[in-house]
């Protein structure tokens, strides 16, 4: 998933001019940043890491399940990053590149570990101080969550961790994940449709109509 630069000068030079038009002011300086770190300035790039350490550790977190895990896949995606950065396009922001190389990362050690992301997810699910019965059916619901997120296609529930609980828009996951927006609006809204379809007996009307059968 590289971008080329425009063959000629004239036309790297119109596409950083407009690529910066583009950007938000805490990010205007990162196309100089790069070209600093192609130099071979290390300030530079240790610029950019703190710069997206931490938000990188938790998107990674959420993809991987485990800081340990977490880690490894940040290090990596930092120097896998650093090795290509040739391939960082003339006037592009470092941050969407890097996260498209971060999540291939986590895909590929998800597969290849067969970890499943699922637990931190349903985290929010619970509560504090509630009686055992509530606290039992919320443990029944974080189950039948965890298990559907589970079913999805693998690209849908990157989607969904990033877009509902990391908070990523549509159009910065189609930057991260190099696909069309509409795409990712697509995916994202099946994959809800399938999770509300697998949690569609603990609506509220349903519980009750649960609770009438047992009597």
């Amino acid at each position: 998933m590289t971008v080329d630069a425009p063959a000629d000068a004239d036309g790297a030079a119109a596409v950083a001019e407009e690529e910066v038009a583009a950007i938000a002011p805490e990010m205007a300086d990162e196309p100089a940043l790069v070209v600093r770190v192609r130099r071979g300035e290390a300030a530079a790039y240790d610029t950019l890491v703190r710069r997206y350490l931490r938000r990188a550790y938790a998107v990674a977190n959420r993809m991987v399940g485990n800081d340990a895990d977490a880690e490894d896949v940040v290090q990596d995606a930092f120097l896998r990053a650093l090795d290509r950065i040739e391939q960082c396009a003339p006037g592009r922001t470092f941050g969407p590149w890097f996260f498209r190389i971060l999540i291939t990362q986590a895909l590929n050690h998800r597969r290849s570990r067969k970890v499943r992301t699922t637990e931190a997810l349903g985290e929010t699910l619970h509560g504090h101080g509630e009686a055992t019965d509530a606290m039992a059916e919320r443990n029944e619901l974080h189950g039948v969550f965890a298990a559907a997120l589970a079913e999805l296609p693998e690209i849908q529930r990157t989607i969904v961790q990033l877009s509902d609980v990391e908070g990523y828009g549509s159009t910065e996951l189609a930057t991260m994940l190099d696909m069309p927006a509409g795409t990712v609006r697509w995916h994202l809204h099946q994959a809800r449709r399938a999770l509300r379809e697998s949690l569609r007996d603990f609506a509220p009307g349903a519980r009750q109509d649960r609770g009438g059968e047992g009597r």
